[in-house]
């Protein structure tokens, strides 16, 4: 009869749990499956470090260091003053419909360089201009206003 007191697994479904370095009587003593010597049969990981070379002075430590990035470097979205001719005069011009019209990418930080010329009176709203866009946007009758975003007062 089934009850509590005689209740046992199923035949084969438990295994022993496998006990190694416990003598050569049981099998997986002695090198403790391990195979024999070496780094990889020792305790621990058994894996060097990333770049290391065998002992010779890595790569990473023989090419000299070149360069210098700073951290307070402003990156900025570049727009020619004659793609300004697409938006209709008089209209105002800052960031975010430049992003609109598909001339930058996002709209933080945006400089206004001066190639080619301006046939329009706009007000162009920017972080950064060139002189010579300043000049050509005012020349076109318009007016070049920096304003400053997030990322300038950070």
């Amino acid at each position: 009869m089934i009850g509590l007191n005689n209740l046992q697994p199923a035949k084969g479904s438990k295994h022993r749990k496998k006990i190694v370095g416990r003598g050569l009587g049981s099998g997986k003593g002695r090198t403790s499956t391990r195979g024999s010597k070496g780094q990889k049969s020792r305790s621990g990981d058994g894996s060097k470090k990333i770049g290391f070379e065998g002992g010779q002075m890595p790569i990473l430590r023989r090419i000299p260091k070149r360069g210098f990035n700073s951290l307070f470097r402003k990156e900025y979205e570049i727009v020619n003053v004659d793609k300004l001719n697409k938006f209709e005069s008089g209209s105002e011009i800052t960031p975010a419909s430049l992003k609109e019209a598909g001339m930058v990418s996002k709209v933080k930080l945006v400089k206004i360089l001066g190639v080619g010329q301006l046939s329009k009176a706009l007000t162009v709203k920017a972080a950064a201009f060139s002189k010579s866009a300043a000049d050509k946007i005012k020349s076109a009758g318009g007016k070049a206003e920096v304003i400053a975003s997030k990322a300038q007062q950070k």
